[in-house]
């Protein structure tokens, strides 16, 4: 389905710190407005939806979808999305947004048979799940926040069971729908779904790749387009151009790695995908406003270490902190 020319696109990169790449957004100001935005948006991980009160419409490129009280969506990573409130209501919501590749990397068999848990067996699960059909998915995610938010001891290795838990019961209903389905075949296991965007394939290449050295082209060729036209399109979309949001997201990944771990600078530049150090900081000056060892040593923890948490203004760079107000 084509995009309709009067759609404004936003991308929201979501900064997810490397050893629990988790993020819980909740609270009594995350309610949804009754106005529909003029813009849809898209993100960098997957989205995790539970809906406290109230009902509205979530809208992708295809037809809208209608949610509830008790709800839960999932919004993979480059679907364009917006969500409002039925009229003269405003909707309660809790989101939890996620890398399952990296939070699961060290868990689950890497052995045929497995289910797949990277950000590709998304692609195509239901948007909405109705507690009433899926009460176990309700409940695991009500139980993942209880225990964000009571922080109790070893609530993390908690959440990774949980959360492992959800995984594989979304990856259930796609495995179910796609079985039932006697219309539409399985999608391939990197298959683009038809509400993504037409550059989604060179967003999933740079976020898989980013460490890699490889063309601007190779991003237009996965994508099936010209390089010239890709660049055009790209650009209307994010904002900039190519290389420079390759350039970002390396500058976001060393942002993790130097707050998470203990490695020299010059090497998590090289790990990011810098061919120089000079070059990696030039670029982490412009993006962030500090040098690395600024921005590395502004809050070292009490016992001499890192801490994993980004200052403030990261995630105002990063991410989409507040409920949406449509400005128009």
């Amino acid at each position: 389905m084509s995009k309709p020319k009067n759609i404004v696109t936003e991308y929201r990169n979501y900064y997810l710190p490397v050893d629990f790449p988790l993020l819980l957004l909740t609270g009594d100001h995350w309610k949804i407005s009754d106005i529909p935005s003029s813009r849809l948006h898209f993100h960098n991980c997957l989205e995790i939806g539970v809906c406290h009160s109230w009902s509205g419409t979530m809208k992708f490129y295809s037809d809208p979808l209608r949610f509830k009280a008790g709800d839960v969506t999932c919004v993979p990573r480059n679907i364009p999305h917006t969500t409002w409130s039925d009229k003269g209501s405003e909707s309660l919501w809790s989101y939890l947004y996620l890398d399952p590749q990296i939070m699961f990397r060290d868990m689950m068999p890497h052995s045929e048979g497995e289910p797949d848990l990277s950000f590709s067996s998304y692609q195509n699960v239901r948007h909405i799940l109705p507690r009433q059909e899926f009460p176990q998915i309700y409940s695991l995610v009500m139980n993942i926040i209880d225990e964000l938010n009571a922080e109790r001891s070893n609530y993390k290795l908690c959440v990774r069971g949980l959360l492992l838990a959800l995984c594989i019961e979304l990856h259930r209903v796609q495995e179910h729908e796609n079985a039932s389905s006697s219309l539409t075949p399985p999608p391939a296991k990197h298959s683009v779904p038809e509400n993504a965007l037409v550059i989604a394939p060179a967003l999933n290449y740079i976020e898989d790749n980013y460490a890699a050295q490889f063309p601007m082209e190779k991003l237009a060729e996965v994508c099936h387009l010209s390089p010239t036209h890709f660049r055009r399109v790209f650009h209307s979309i994010m904002n900039m151009s190519p290389l420079n949001y390759l350039n970002s997201t390396r500058i976001m990944k060393a942002c993790n790695l130097l707050r998470g771990t203990e490695e020299s600078i010059l090497t998590i530049s090289e790990m990011v995908g810098f061919a120089s150090v000079s070059s990696f900081n030039r670029h982490f000056q412009d993006i962030i406003h500090q040098t690395p060892r600024e921005y590395r040593m502004q809050y070292p923890d009490s016992s001499g270490g890192f801490i994993t948490e980004p200052r403030k203004t990261i995630v105002e760079f990063s991410g989409w902190m507040e409920p949406e107000k449509d400005p128009d």
